[in-house]
Formats: C-alpha cells, structure tokens, sequence
C-alpha cells in the first residue's frame, strides 16, 4: 500500500469511527430476527460502540446474541466477522460461539437497508470481572495461541477492510495527540510511537501475518467451563501473527514488581502452544507498548467525540495507561530479556479451573 493509499484508507476507518453507533430500535431489531430467522423473543440491546448487539431469549430458554447495523460499511465487518466465528467454530480447543444460519442457511443477511447475523451466546464470566490468577493467565495465553493456529491458513472476506486498531494506521495516530493531557503520559505514548516506527515497523515484514482476531482483551475473553473463549471479532484482520499476543499481554501488565508486569504468565502459556522466535522475542515488548499507546490515542480521541459514551469507550483507557507507564521502563535489551526469561518460568504445575 503507498502512502497515498494508506492515508486513504486510515481517513475512512477514522470516518467510521467518527459516527455514532445506530439508534437502539428493540422493535426493528425484532423484524429483523423475525423476517431472516423466524424468530421471536425478549430482546435486550447491549452497549457497543458502531454496530448494534442485542441479546435475545427464544421462548424456548435458549439465549441469543443479534448484531445489526444499518450502515453500508458493516456488510464488510459482517462478512469477516461471520465467516471468522465459521471458520473456527470446530477448531481443537478453540471456544467461540457458534453461527446461527438464515432461514435460507446464510452466515449473515442483507436485506432493506440493514444487516447482521446471529449467534448463541459463550456462556460464562468475562475475564475482567476474575480474580487473576498465575493459572488463568497462563491459560488465557494457551487459548490465544490456538485461536491463532485455527485462524492461520483461514481465507476469511474482508480482511483488509478499513479498520483504526488495524497496524496499518498506527502511524497515523498521532494526530489524535492533542486529545491527551500534558504531563508524562504524552511523553509515553510519543516515545512508544516513536519505537515503533524506528524499531518495530521496518521488521514487520519479517514477521508471520496471518488473519488475528486483534482485540482479545479482558473483555473479550470470556471463561467458559472448558477454558477461555473469544468473542467479538469485529476489528479482525490482516496482521502479524504477533499481535494477537502483544494486545492480550499487553491488557496484563498491572504491578510494576512482577515480570513484565504481570504478563510473564500469558507469554508462557501462549510460547507453551506456539514456540516464540527470537524475532518475536525483540518485538513483543515494543508491539505491547504501540498498541498502549493507540488505544490511549484512539479512545481519548472518541471520548471527546462522545462524551456520554466515554464511559464505555475508555473501559480499558486506564489499564493501558498503567501498562504504559510500567513498560516504559523497559529499554530494549531488559524487554528482550525478560520475555525470553518468561518462557523458561516453571508453569506446567498450572491447571485452568473454572472462576
């Protein structure tokens, strides 16, 4: 992609992101469950932030998660999204929930101006909402790394759709900067850019790219009763295979005083899986600390778009901010060092329970 393309293609998913979500409509929501899937129940919509997600109980005591959305984009998202969850809905200790087909065997509808898809609900707790353990931790690096193995060859539509949390626009965040206070934390969020550009970039090229779910944060990892599972595949896509983990370690590092903040655990699980290179031992850190730094850039900039919605949007702002700040500290050598140390940590005593 040239620069000309690649600002293009930034200012779109900026766009998208710029826009509220649709209206909540329980009652349109409820045609459309009805007309593609002759479906009918309690329908309860759930915040989210461009698409509509609702959850809906079937009479039959079966529950049900419904997204919509009327905007032309979101057939793209959906055509991802839906064939993602297909792709590896079967996959060996892969948890996701399972698609819903049309009342003409469809993965998802487009119909009068609206589209979507429907799936059953992962049932169990988020993990935000766990007690963290060094087992849950460790576990919920092992899951990442399988998602990752069933998503490798897969072809999935739409996977260089326009997305702002996608690699590719990283290097056009900073011009969300102005949205962020004064003091260290610009500092931060400058010199973890500026890394990532000198440092990271010019080797992403050597680096396996694969489709990556791209947002396994603590919301999106769900504890079911057989291990952790993923939803919410909505900014997938094309991107270093790394980065499934640099984003779901990143989320990890809380204390100051453990390794890597506490993420050393879900860097072991997930090495337990699939071996790190000595590449990707060099870049994790740096990766981690980038995209700290655009979710800091990218929810401060939509907070200030949508200030009401602010609580929603910033509901993993100051876990990245505190993460931030702790990696910060690391310069290269010590980053590298410490995440080949944690491949080596005794971990096999760990077992995953259910919170």
């Amino acid at each position: 992609m040239n620069a000309v393309a690649a600002q293009h293609w930034f200012q779109t998913a900026a766009h998208n992101l710029a826009r509220r979500a649709d209206p909540d409509k329980a009652e349109r929501a409820a045609a459309l469950l009805d007309r593609h899937y002759g479906l009918t129940g309690e329908i309860t919509p759930l915040s989210s932030e461009v698409e509509r997600t609702a959850e809906v109980r079937l009479h039959d005591g079966r529950t049900l998660m419904f997204k919509t959305a009327t905007r032309p984009e979101a057939i793209e998202s959906f055509r991802f999204q839906s064939a993602a969850l297909g792709v590896v809905h079967d996959a060996p200790g892969v948890r996701v929930s399972e698609l819903v087909p049309t009342r003409h065997g469809e993965r998802m509808f487009v119909a009068d101006g609206a589209c979507g898809y429907l799936q059953t609900r992962l049932e169990g707790e988020a993990l935000h909402r766990a007690p963290l353990t060094e087992a849950l931790i460790f576990a919920t690096g092992a899951a990442v790394a399988r998602l990752g193995q069933a998503l490798e060859r897969a072809e999935v539509p739409a996977a260089n759709r326009p997305v702002l949390w996608n690699i590719a626009c990283w290097p056009h965040l900073m011009g969300f900067v102005t949205h962020l206070p004064s003091g260290p934390l610009v500092d931060q969020v400058r010199a973890a850019m500026a890394d990532y550009a000198t440092h990271i970039a010019p080797r992403l090229p050597d680096l396996d790219w694969q489709i990556t779910h791209n947002d396994p944060s603590p919301h999106n990892v769900i504890l079911t009763a057989d291990g952790p599972g993923f939803i919410d595949f909505g900014d997938g896509g094309w991107n270093p295979r790394l980065q499934d983990l640099a984003i779901a370690a990143g989320h990890m590092v809380t204390d100051p005083s453990e390794p890597l903040g506490g993420a050393a655990p879900l860097v072991a699980g997930y090495a337990s899986v699939r071996p790190l290179s000595d590449l990707e031992c060099g870049l994790l850190v740096g990766l981690m600390r980038a995209r700290q730094a655009a979710l800091i850039l990218i929810n401060r900039w939509r907070s200030h778009l949508f200030p009401d919605e602010g609580a929603y949007i910033n509901k993993n702002l100051g876990r990245a901010e505190r993460g931030l700040e702790i990696l910060s500290a690391l310069d290269d050598a010590s980053a590298t060092a410490t995440v080949k140390a944690a491949l080596t940590l005794p971990y096999p005593h760990l077992t995953y329970q259910t919170p």
